[in-house]
């Protein structure tokens, strides 16, 4: 149904500037927004394009210059743009109900509103928040609870006794609570530690595709609420990840690091085990960090480094062929 552009300035906090009544039928990128269609320009460039482009709407940031265009005017056009999609493209509603092929353990809870898909596989104590959704080929192990409105995409495999807060979502072929890699030597035997912990991740987390969160070797891991963690991620056991972090994908996390609230682990960025990364700080893109960062840092490369210090020294290396050759070497 179209939604009139006042109603949709109400819907993510922006103030019309021109005609609030023009009906809207979906939202678009600059080169291709029809003329029923919303766009969004967040700078100057942006907004240039748009002058030029079919659609009636943009929404623009605060500072943005007038238009022959209705202006959508809004303190964070990005964050606008997403709630817009969310009123045109709202998620997928899935019925309450379990499918014949699921397979339910016993004393299996489930709450209001449950969607079950096929071959779902429900271990004996398992425990099901209202309107959770656990799409085909997943499993779910004995003793494991999840809270209310998650969304489990196919073949996530929950392993026994993991707890999952509420508003959790987790992408295809993920794995929460596989053995941590623990081992000692024995001689000539490698021995295994038994890995008896579990897993806690708390309300509104988001875990991609094929991510694997191992459970404790004791205690838990925990993933803190608000944290978003990208495709091909590894946490390793008795991991701590505090609130609101980003970990991007292929980065890893060794065992027993603690990381603070706010922390981004850029893609393919690694913590060796046992250190403590403090709150607010940045691990740059195929950094290795090998000791403890305070909070706030800001490191790049292997061994991570504070930014400035590691981009001087690729500046010196790029110089060096050339020195050498002025050396006569």
């Amino acid at each position: 149904m179209p939604i009139t552009v006042q109603d949709l300035a109400a819907r993510i906090g922006g103030k019309v500037e021109g005609d609030a009544n023009i009906p809207l039928t979906g939202i678009a990128p600059i080169p291709q927004a029809q003329a029923t269609e919303i766009t969004f320009a967040e700078n100057a460039k942006h907004c240039a394009a748009a002058e030029g482009c079919a659609a009636a709407v943009v929404i623009v940031p605060l500072g943005a210059p007038a238009s022959r265009k209705t202006l959508i005017r809004v303190k964070n056009p990005r964050a606008a743009f997403a709630r817009a999609l969310a009123v045109f493209c709202p998620p997928r509603l899935y019925p309450a109900q379990v499918h014949p092929t699921a397979q339910l353990g016993r004393n299996v809870r489930l709450g209001e509103g449950v969607f079950i898909g096929e071959y779902v596989v429900l271990r004996d104590n398992v425990t099901v928040g209202d309107r959770t959704v656990i799409e085909a080929h997943c499993v779910i192990g004995e003793g494991s609870r999840l809270g209310d409105d998650c969304l489990l995409y196919p073949n996530v495999t929950i392993y026994h006794n993991i707890r999952i807060g509420n508003r959790v979502g987790i992408h295809a072929g993920s794995v929460i609570g596989s053995d941590g890699f623990g081992y000692v030597q024995d001689g000539a035997e490698r021995l295994k530690i038994p890995q008896v912990g579990n897993v806690i991740i708390e309300d509104d987390v988001e875990i991609g595709a094929n991510v694997a969160i191992d459970r404790a070797t004791m205690d838990s891991t925990i993933i803190r609420r608000w944290t978003k963690i990208d495709n091909l991620v590894q946490i390793a056991h008795n991991v701590t990840v505090g609130q609101n972090c980003i970990v991007i994908s292929q980065a890893g996390v060794a065992g027993s690091v603690e990381i603070g609230d706010n922390v981004t682990l850029a893609g393919q960025a690694g913590i060796a085990d046992h250190l403590k990364i403090g709150a607010n700080s940045v691990v740059a893109a195929q950094s290795g960090v090998s000791e403890d960062l305070p909070p706030g840092s800001i490191v790049f490369g292997t061994p991570a480094q504070p930014v400035m210090q590691t981009k001087r020294q690729i500046i010196a290396l790029r110089k060096l062929p050339d020195l050498l050759r002025k050396l006569g070497k």
